[in-house]
């Protein structure tokens, strides 16, 4: 399966910080790639570099074959994302706010009753969405990225603010995108016990840097092999960066 989204030592510093540290990933074209971390290890850096809201200090990217920089607005138009809390015009309707992306994509009108249906919000299209619940912001924000159906999509914690049955409809969802429409998902998520139900392959970041990439069977064997427990995720995860902060701590020291 060809890779379509590669990173070759992705790289963002500031002042006298490192937010993404040599980052070199691979997501395979139609897979569902769970980018998992700590809060603050680099995954929306990463993720807002991807579709070029901020520059990489070092390193390079490639995505459906075309490189960032010289790519950008044609790697954009094969991308649909949802990056932390999505915005919207409060006195439009939730219908309005995806017609406004719509004809900014150059999409037939249609596009916007698909997306509406795909999230489930088609009976309240017509609501204000200063009138939203924080959970249907979530629904709204994800079929503005869906609208088009674009090839790739980029999710950055979509299940933020649902309830648990809305957690379950917008996995299912993600879960089916790639056979709906031979689109590839690359998503972020704290809720673990989600990513592990529904992704092909894990990237685990910590403090800007990559400590793992492979499938969920190759993170249980890496985890076997290390003395982890391997029943979880969740375990595997928390087990992998208390043991990176802790080899940290201790070059610190030395």
């Amino acid at each position: 399966m060809e890779h379509i989204i590669t990173t070759e030592h992705l790289t963002k510093e500031y002042k006298n910080f490192i937010a993404v540290n040599d980052v070199s990933i691979h997501v395979r074209q139609g897979s569902i790639y769970g980018f998992l971390g700590p809060n603050g290890a680099g995954k929306s850096t990463t993720m807002k570099m991807l579709l070029g809201l901020t520059a990489p200090t070092k390193g390079s990217f490639t995505i459906d074959g075309k490189r960032f920089p010289q790519d950008r607005l044609a790697i954009l138009k094969e991308t649909g994302s949802f990056i932390e809390s999505p915005s919207f015009y409060a006195n439009l309707t939730g219908r309005e706010n995806l017609d406004i992306i719509r004809r900014i994509l150059d999409l037939p009108k249609s596009a916007v009753e698909e997306a509406l249906e795909l999230v489930g919000l088609s009976e309240f299209g017509d609501r204000l969405a200063k009138k939203y619940s924080l959970g249907m912001k979530q629904r709204l924000g994800l079929a503005g990225a869906l609208l088009g159906r674009p090839p790739i999509l980029i999710l950055d914690e979509p299940t933020n603010g649902l309830d648990p049955s809305g957690i379950h409809e917008i996995r299912n969802l993600v879960k089916s995108l790639p056979g709906l429409y031979d689109c590839t998902v690359f998503i972020s998520s704290h809720m673990l016990s989600e990513i592990e139900l529904m992704a092909d392959d894990i990237g685990i970041l910590n403090h800007g840097r990559l400590l793992f990439e492979g499938s969920l069977h190759d993170l249980r064997q890496n985890a076997l092999k290390n003395g982890f427990a391997a029943d979880k995720l969740e375990d595997v995860f928390l087990s992998m960066i208390d043991k990176d902060n802790a080899d940290r701590k201790q070059r610190a020291i030395l």
